[in-house]
């Protein structure tokens, strides 16, 4: 660089700093202000010969983060300072955790600590196990030592994504699908919406860029008319609202490319299907009375519903039960001018910061009255999860995952206190979140005064009675009755201990089982049971024998296949005089090369599986995913499954791409719903049959009061063969919906 391209580049630092003093949500003090200036200079050294990918300087990715911190998250002056030296332990050997401490003090020192272990956690290298898995559940631990980690980490994160162009296409995707499968989430929950619909947009971007340019297209082109449409609905109450002397703000918020996206796929609709892609936020001004606070935001609904007919099943009330995050607000969908249903959210300018910047704006407005707050039951409720060493790390992380997005229900205890549980909880579930003794006890439970099972969904308003006995312990059956993540947790430790000592017994009944077949119970056997009846452990093996569930008959077709698969091996060696590795040998089939993929870089032509989750065809975005037991196995690039593997396994992905299809065949369904009339059947099967010439291999099809909906499953050569087919369906008069499963 020249002398001249540094000194322009640090004027660039500079302004970066500046910046970041004046958008700090939080009024800064002089200390705050001299503890954020001896931060950023730490920073500028430490990083003093670090450039980015792009070429750019390290510095600016720290300030960036800091900035995010500061403005759209609300931090304070200690988080600020901690962001801008998040990376100055772990990237610069002039800096340890001690010299952090006695520049900045405990707290700092302890924030960036837990923000350098994060960050070596994904260096650690153990092919064994799921390591972005156990990672999270590692990185969640640092929640007990300071939230703020986490907060400064999901910042970080945000940065990255918003920079990632420079980087390979396999590294974009694998921490696109990372940033989907744990950090949007996590966002969600800590009640930073603006962030986890960033990330949830930047993840599609790298995840699946056809679609996300596709949908980013549309919503531009759509902007000018969408704009005309808010402004003409919000013309119509503006009237209504100054009448009452109101002050307040409406604002029109499109919805995200990422729940655009959601929804299609959903509900098997097109962009110009989706109604609501558009939301308009009324935010009102009022004082502190909370009771005033309430009484607006009713008044503003009264108004709106005065003008525009409302949805009843529709009305969100998030004010008199806020949710866990404590995000609140009243929602409502609208039929607005021209027919077309909108989505109205009404908050006060609280509850509007609370929404944006959740945790930070929450303790802004918390009075040291106040009882625990939400984010801290959930820390402590989550602590007890996250040491609970007996529970598997990747099954820990979909369940949890699982509760961050669920949708909540309210219900009473019998005493008439208020509890919050995912949607679609179980009386069972309720019993775990009163205390872990009340679960492990439970014999029953009524529901409003009525005796119900353990497996009996709650609804909002019911009010729940346990019943307890103590000859009563968890049984497997639990499981199935069982949804949130404290529960399944708490009944599989309890059951681990029962399954130890059925699984020694199993073991010993499937020594003599298989020895009548005349096969050795050794390490390699017991491997191929474990394979053959697609298990995960030997103590589930031991176990399924122990209890009867895998018997004679069963170990007997195991033996016939394991004769089978070696007759297979040796012809396939043969014919093809090729080296196979011994876990090819427990194929039944070995699939047969069609040169219709290639693999890797180098583009090879190996052996490879169509995966069942996503039916991949000809002409599809695919990748390949190297199993323990099955080879390569082919997904879409959108399967469901696919952010999981990326994340989690991405040294087991493999590039793939469609290269030959035209010997292939594929077997794909499609699905088709609208007006039933005389003679659509027929017409459905010229289309396919005789115009198309696809070869039909079944249909069916059910009609309820004038309409129908039916299932076709087809024989086609490629993607574009059956997009063609799908658009001729399309213009059949009375169908309304075509869309491949």
């Amino acid at each position: 660089m020249t002398a001249e391209d540094i000194e322009r580049e640090n004027a660039a630092i500079k302004k970066a700093y500046k910046e970041l003093l004046k958008v700090s949500y939080r009024t800064l003090s002089d200390d705050d202000k001299k503890l954020i200036r001896k931060a950023f200079e730490v920073a500028v050294d430490g990083h003093k010969d670090q450039r980015r990918k792009s070429g750019e300087a390290y510095i600016f990715h720290p300030i960036a983060v800091a900035k995010i911190v500061a403005e759209e998250i609300g931090l304070d002056a200690t988080s600020i300072a901690a962001a801008l030296l998040h990376d100055v332990v772990e990237d610069c050997e002039d800096y340890s955790i001690t010299d952090i401490e006695q520049l900045f003090g405990e707290t700092v020192a302890k924030i960036v600590d837990g923000l350098t272990k994060i960050s070596s956690l994904s260096k650690e290298q153990d092919m064994d196990v799921s390591l972005q898995a156990e990672n999270f559940r590692k990185m969640l631990l640092t929640l007990n030592d300071d939230v703020r980690v986490i907060i400064i980490k999901i910042a970080d994160r945000l940065h990255n994504m918003q920079t990632m162009d420079s980087m390979r296409a396999d590294k974009q995707v694998k921490i696109a699908s990372e940033t989907l499968y744990i950090y949007a989430p996590l966002a969600h929950r800590i009640g930073l919406y603006n962030i986890k619909t960033e990330l949830e947009d930047l993840g599609l971007k790298y995840t699946e860029p056809n679609v996300y340019k596709d949908i980013l297209t549309k919503i531009k082109d759509s902007k000018e008319e969408q704009d005309l449409y808010i402004q003409e609905f919000s013309n119509v109450i503006k009237n209504s609202l100054n009448k009452e002397l109101m002050d307040y703000t409406i604002k029109g918020r499109p919805k995200s490319i990422f729940s655009i996206r959601r929804k299609m796929v959903k509900q098997g609709v097109s962009f110009d299907e989706v109604y609501d892609k558009f939301a308009i936020r009324i935010i009102y001004k009022c004082d502190d009375n909370d009771a005033n606070e309430k009484f607006l935001a009713w008044k503003i609904y009264s108004i709106v519903t005065d003008h525009f007919r409302p949805n009843p099943i529709r009305l969100r009330d998030w004010i008199s039960s806020p949710k866990s995050t404590g995000y609140e607000a009243l929602h409502i969908t609208v039929m607005g001018p021209k027919g077309q249903w909108v989505e109205v959210q009404i908050r006060s300018e609280r509850m509007n910061e609370i929404a944006e910047k959740g945790y930070a704006a929450h303790y802004k407005y918390k009075q040291d009255t106040e009882k625990e707050d939400n984010l801290e039951i959930w820390i402590n409720r989550l602590q007890e999860a996250l040491e609970n060493p007996e529970i598997n790390a990747v099954d820990f992380v979909e369940q949890f995952k699982l509760n961050l997005y669920s949708k909540e229900i309210f219900v009473f205890t019998p005493k008439g206190e208020l509890k919050s549980l995912p949607k679609g909880a179980t009386s069972l579930d309720f019993a775990f979140s009163i205390h872990t003794e009340v679960g492990m006890k439970t014999r029953g439970a009524k529901v409003n005064g009525k005796l119900v099972p353990l497996s009996h969904e709650l609804k909002s308003g019911d009010q729940v009675d346990i019943l307890t006995s103590a000859n009563i312990k968890p049984n497997a059956n639990w499981l199935n009755y069982a949804t949130t993540a404290r529960a399944r947790g708490k009944i599989k430790s309890a059951l681990k201990e029962d399954r130890k000592l059925i699984g020694e017994e199993g073991k010993e009944i499937l020594r003599r089982k298989l020895k009548q077949l005349k096969i050795t119970l050794n390490e390699n056997s017991v491997n191929e049971l474990v394979n053959y009846f697609k298990l995960k452990t030997s103590l589930d093996l031991f176990y399924r024998v122990g209890i009867g569930t895998i018997d004679n008959t069963m170990l007997k077709d195991y033996s016939a296949s394991r004769s089978n698969a070696l007759m297979s091996f040796i012809k396939n060696k043969i014919s093809r005089k090729a080296n196979i590795p011994k876990d090819e040998i427990e194929k039944a089939e070995v699939t047969v090369n069609y040169d219709s993929l290639v693999f890797g870089k180098e583009e090879e032509k190996l052996d490879y599986k169509l995966s069942n989750c996503c039916n991949p065809i000809p002409g599809d975005d695919v990748f390949g995913f190297l199993t323990v037991s099955e080879g390569i196995k082919v997904h879409k690039k959108n399967c469901p499954n696919a952010l999981s593997l990326n994340s989690n396994y991405a040294y087991r992905i493999l590039q793939a791409k469609w290269v030959d299809s035209s010997q292939q065949e594929f077997l794909s369904e499609i699905r088709i719903s609208g007006i039933d009339q005389i003679g659509l059947v027929n017409e459905i099967t010229e289309v396919i049959s005789s115009n198309m010439h696809v070869n039909m291999k079944s249909l069916s099809f059910e009609t309820d009061d004038g309409l129908f909906s039916g299932k076709i499953k087809v024989v086609v050569k490629n993607k574009s063969l059956l997009k063609r087919l799908l658009d001729k369906l399309k213009k059949i008069n009375g169908i309304d919906k075509v869309s491949r499963v």
